[in-house]
């Protein structure tokens, strides 16, 4: 590869175009985190459960909100793999690679997430356009409760909708927030073409990050004490953990 190659793709590139746009999301969605750490700290003062659900690379966001050392002891991940490892369907169901464009499973996974009305949910997807995606969104919205959504604004804007009513999640939201992502997620131009190195992983972990620490202020404030999950491999953590997990007994679930 050239200089000039290097100069436009490779590590120092990429890096120099991911700050940049963690500085523009921390700019420019902070109206947006606060909103979002409300809703969240005002569930958990109700005994409620965050409920977190992506599909794709975007499911590592709701792995980033639930069962993690720093993070909400009330949280669930909701993922497609529920309907076979709690629910009913074969094993080789999850295999189709396009099961995240199947609005079908969509309202399975709520009755398995044992989602209670005080709960508010979070939904990641960068293109916020696959059919399990929005139709999760309206069925959070049908039963009434608060959500989150992390996508693109600049994915969802030229992003058809792969959902029979032709919505997208940003149409149920009650707070978007945008993780800055370009069309295609990936930042760096390819030479013959194309674009390589993707960011939404990290702006969208950057995001659910200032969620967490705005709503344990919240809390705080409010003389609560906040349940967040100490890390296990420290001394202490795992009693810690298991008495704020006993709490919320039958109502979080940690599977892989």
């Amino acid at each position: 590869m050239s200089e000039q190659g290097r100069a436009t793709i490779g590590a120092e590139a990429f890096t120099a175009a991911a700050l940049e746009t963690v500085r523009k999301v921390s700019e420019t969605q902070r109206e947006g985190v606060l909103a979002a750490a409300a809703l969240w700290a005002a569930s958990l003062r109700a005994d409620g459960v965050i409920q977190a659900f992506g599909t794709g690379h975007s499911e590592s966001l709701a792995t980033e909100i639930s069962g993690r050392a720093g993070g909400f002891v009330p949280t669930n991940k909701v993922s497609l793999r529920d309907v076979v490892l709690r629910g009913d369907k074969p094993k080789d169901f999850v295999g189709d690679p396009l099961l995240e464009r199947d609005p079908a499973t969509a309202r399975r996974l709520y009755e398995l997430s044992g989602a209670r009305p005080q709960d508010v949910f979070v939904i990641a997807s960068n293109s916020g356009i696959n059919g399990s995606i929005v139709e999760m969104a309206a069925v959070v919205k049908e039963h009434g409760h608060p959500l989150v959504a992390i996508t693109s604004a600049a994915h969802g804007e030229r992003g058809v909708s792969r959902h029979p009513s032709g919505r997208r999640l940003v149409d149920f939201a009650d707070v978007v927030l945008d993780n800055g992502a370009p069309f295609g997620d990936s930042m760096l131009e390819l030479p013959g073409g194309g674009t390589a190195c993707a960011i939404s992983s990290i702006t969208g972990a950057l995001l659910v990050q200032q969620i967490v620490a705005e709503a344990i202020a919240l809390l705080l404030a409010a003389g609560i004490e906040p349940p967040v999950y100490l890390s296990a491999n420290i001394p202490a953590g795992d009693a810690h953990n298991k008495e704020l997990e006993d709490r919320y007994a039958g109502r979080i679930h940690r599977s892989a």
